[in-house]
């Protein structure tokens, strides 16, 4: 078993409860773990055989851009995709953080983990 970690994916994004934030958007950083036997990528050297790295980005990206009021729920959209989308995966963690919360205290950031 492998493990591929894609970490610090930086995207703005518009995810929030208050008004303010589907306009004004706010700071994001998600991270992905992978379990997936890519024993065959690691002897060939083909990347048709493991799990793209670029595909991956794509994904955060995409779900990333769909608005929603929690970043609970954009986390279960990006691991349900990330899973639908690579038959090789047998476990995956997705962690979205939102920096800078508007939530009346200096606090430095809020994360959700979604674990498959």
């Amino acid at each position: 078993m492998y493990t591929i970690n894609v970490r610090g994916i930086h995207i703005y994004a518009y995810h929030g409860c208050l008004p303010e934030e589907a306009i004004i958007g706010g700071e994001y950083v998600v991270n992905v773990i992978l379990k997936a036997d890519i024993a065959k990528a690691a002897s060939d050297d083909i990347l048709r055989e493991t799990i793209d790295y670029v595909d991956v980005y794509k994904i955060v990206k995409k779900e990333m851009s769909i608005r929603a009021n929690l970043i609970e729920h954009v986390a279960k959209r990006i691991a349900d995709n990330l899973k639908n989308s690579f038959f090789t995966i047998s476990g995956l963690s997705v962690e979205v953080i939102k920096k800078t919360p508007p939530i009346g205290g200096e606090v430095d950031e809020v994360s959700v983990v979604v674990e498959l």
